[in-house]
């Protein structure tokens, strides 16, 4: 990657930004039931995640139902870890607007509001749990807790959990409006739950990154390190998860086919639902412009060859 200069913003242009979130929240509120589900129900002929999401298309054996299942299995994962991930993200924000209390009103309540967002898509995604588990066949294995995940993520410095925070929802951009919402053959209301959540966190990463710029600038270069060193640390702790739940997530779908697979078909399988998690919730991230812009010019190169090392045996397929 090449260094780019991000210049730093005043105090004056960091409060309008802060401003100018408050008022876009406050513009775009939505309500669950109200605007979104309204009584809904998941339509199960269709896919769940766009091929480019799911990369089921790369499983040229599968029949159609074998693939719409094996996206809306998919589907379900990626509601699920989005909880998983809101847990620390609306913790850690919390954390964040408190500095804020003493200090500039509107980004406390910014921060606040923030938290209180994702407060509202974690209880999206549970009752999309609980949908999803009364229309797919029972076995389904969420390998995670949500509260341990955020415990440990929490312990490590605010640095590298705002870092992983503005990957995340940056990610989140990429997915919807290059996959999810020109997927034409979606489910209808999957698609909606992505869109809501793509409004807030189209604000939310405005935060992300006032807030990461705010941190990195109170540390020394000796801090600055030792983040380096626990994001490299996180980003191995979500493949982790995102290896386990792939593992899982394709016993599933293999144990609810009506027919065998064979031994090679099976490894393709395993094979291309760790690839396309890892696309998810790492790689699509990590390649995202804005974020490569952000960490490389709040690291050196040293630490950035460090990186793209921890990150080179998960960037493949």
């Amino acid at each position: 990657m090449n260094t780019v200069v991000i210049a730093p913003r005043s105090a004056s242009a960091n409060a309008d930004r802060y401003a100018q979130m408050v008022k876009a929240s406050k513009k775009a509120e939505w309500q669950i039931d109200r605007d979104l589900l309204q009584d809904r129900r998941f339509d199960h002929s269709r896919k769940f995640l766009p091929d480019g999401l799911s990369h089921v298309d790369r499983l040229s054996f599968l029949g159609a139902t074998e693939a719409r299942l094996l996206s809306q299995i998919q589907g379900r994962t990626y509601a699920y870890l989005f909880g998983l991930v809101e847990r620390f993200i609306s913790a850690k924000m919390l954390d964040q607007g408190r500095a804020h209390v003493f200090d500039d009103q509107l980004a406390f309540e910014a921060l606040v509001q923030f938290s209180s967002d994702e407060i509202k898509h974690q209880e999206l995604f549970r009752r999309i749990e609980a949908m999803l588990a009364e229309q797919l066949p029972t076995g389904y294995r969420q390998v995670a807790d949500p509260n341990e995940v955020a415990r440990a993520v929490l312990a490590a410095s605010t640095w590298s959990v705002l870092a992983l925070t503005c990957h995340i929802e940056l990610f989140v951009q990429a997915h919807y409006q290059k996959s999810i919402a020109p997927g034409e053959d979606l489910c209808p209301l999957f698609k909606d739950v992505f869109k809501f959540h793509w409004k807030d966190e189209s604000r939310h990463v405005v935060l992300d990154e006032l807030e990461w710029q705010a941190e990195h600038a109170k540390l020394s270069p000796a801090e600055r390190d030792q983040a380096v060193n626990d994001l490299i640390a996180l980003v191995g702790a979500v493949d982790g998860i995102v290896q386990a739940q792939a593992a899982a997530d394709a016993d599933y779908f293999i144990g609810n086919v009506p027919r065998s697979f064979s031994a090679d078909e099976a490894q393709h399988i395993n094979a291309c639902v760790l690839s396309a998690y890892r696309w998810q919730y790492i790689v699509s991230g990590v390649e995202h412009p804005h974020f490569s812009r952000l960490l490389t010019h709040m690291t050196t190169p040293e630490q950035m060859a460090r990186i793209q090392a921890a990150l080179a045996p998960l960037m493949g397929g």
